[in-house]
């Protein structure tokens, strides 16, 4: 093996310095009440509440626009405004016209707190909300006020709310997919060790009782590897997993992270298949250093498609957002928050046909429905607060040609095991 010590250091600032932007970081805090105001009968007979007249429905964002999700944030708010507008423009829902106001804390937990303080008695729903730490602030207030709320955050430690709606599949699950894709498709087999590099904290943990669990049964060692979201030069993780012999890598991180640990792994002839959870992962990476080694040993677990998929729904869609929103990147992010939205007008309609747009209905409307199919993806079951919307994962690869520089590889499956370990879970 020809050696690379020489040339890693250099690959590795080049990489420091074109991944700065994308480092992820946040802090947690504690949170203040809001309220849940008080309900009314419209002139329409249609029970209403906070954030809902005659004339309108309210709906809230809590999004970051100037902090390290800054793009992923102003995906999700254009492709959102761009489902508003196209519903307003079919008479709105209820015969309501819809209002989304957005507000930013820039990943800043305590400005999150303070914005949702804010808005809290004039929205009905929150179709957006950015954060792990951001939701682990609000978690209580959201399910006192009521409100029915999709974070963008998967972690398993959201599930059992009847406010709060994970979309889509949760870490655990997504890593359950990755261990059955490396098994079927890269030839590990028992006795193999793999490694996993993952976040502190909610996302990371969740993600390793995925993998681990998976690794047990089909007979693999895991060598994990935590990192926290201010480690952006993965060398000694990938020291390390060199070590330990690994034929294969997850990883749970960011898309700084992703870029560091496959980049460096490559110029120390550490070539193995990676298999990322879905937020390790932005087109942004492909214009890096990193790029030729992303393509060549990366993919990418997610609950939805990517953005380049043949999907009738999402192709329609990028259509669309492309012709509202020109020079905009469409990313990962703008599906994301388009089929929250279209999911939350679902929730409305029903709750509409049953006579109340109160909060506590629109929540029991969400949850009354056990197969939503917006036309994006996999059907989701909202019935079961307790359970995953979704099992079903899809598996991408980086194409910078592409699309969202993604491309399908797979399409929606449930990995073998899934329904013994969620069983076993609860």
């Amino acid at each position: 093996m020809k050696s690379t010590h020489h040339t890693a250091p250099r690959a590795r600032t080049l990489l420091a310095t074109a991944l700065a932007a994308l480092l992820l970081a946040g802090t947690g805090c504690s949170s203040k009440a809001g309220s849940s105001g008080s309900t009314d009968d419209g002139a329409d007979g249609i029970k209403t509440g906070p954030g809902v007249t005659d004339k309108t429905i309210r709906l809230g964002a809590l999004t970051d626009l100037t902090g390290p999700y800054a793009t992923l944030g102003k995906s999700i708010v254009q492709a959102q405004q761009m489902w508003a507008d196209e519903v307003n423009a079919r008479g709105g829902i209820c015969d309501r016209r819809i209002e989304i106001v957005v507000k930013d804390h820039g990943y800043d937990v305590q400005k999150a707190v303070t914005a949702y303080a804010d808005i809290s008695a004039d929205v009905v729903a929150l179709p957006q909300v950015i954060g792990s730490p951001v939701m682990a602030a609000l978690l209580d207030d959201i399910e006192r006020d009521k409100v029915l709320t999709f974070p963008q955050a998967w972690a398993a430690s959201l599930l059992g709310r009847d406010s709060v709606q994970v979309l889509g599949t949760t870490y655990d699950i997504d890593m359950i997919a990755a261990v059955d894709f490396l098994t079927r498709t890269k030839g590990l087999a028992k006795g193999d060790t793999i490694g996993h590099v993952y976040f502190e904290g909610d996302y990371g943990a969740n993600a390793l009782e995925g993998s681990q669990w998976a690794a047990k049964q089909a007979g693999l060692k895991v060598a994990g590897q935590k990192i926290k979201a201010t480690d952006t030069d993965l060398s000694a993780q990938v020291s390390a997993l060199r070590k330990e012999g690994v034929k294969a890598i997850l990883i749970s991180a960011g898309p700084a992270q992703t870029a560091s640990l496959v980049g460096v792994a490559a110029s120390r002839g550490l070539k193995v298949p990676v298999v990322s959870s879905a937020p390790g992962y932005a087109p942004q990476l492909m214009k890096t250093p990193a790029a030729p080694a992303l393509a060549a040993m990366l993919n990418v677990v997610s609950a939805v498609p990517a953005v380049s998929s043949d999907v009738a729904g999402v192709r329609t869609m990028v259509a669309s957002y492309k012709k509202k929103y020109p020079g905009s990147l469409v990313d990962s992010g703008v599906l994301s928050g388009y089929n929250a939205a279209q999911v939350m007008g679902t929730d409305l309609k029903k709750a509409c046909e049953n006579g109340s747009l109160t909060r506590e209905d629109v929540v029991k409307a969400h949850r009354s429905q056990s197969s939503v199919d917006v036309g994006l993806g996999s059907p989701q079951n909202f019935s079961d607060k307790a359970r995953p919307a979704s099992t079903s994962a899809y598996v991408h690869k980086p194409d910078a040609k592409a699309v969202g520089a993604a491309v399908n590889v797979e399409n929606a499956h449930i990995a073998p095991g899934v329904k013994e370990y969620l069983a076993a879970r609860n």
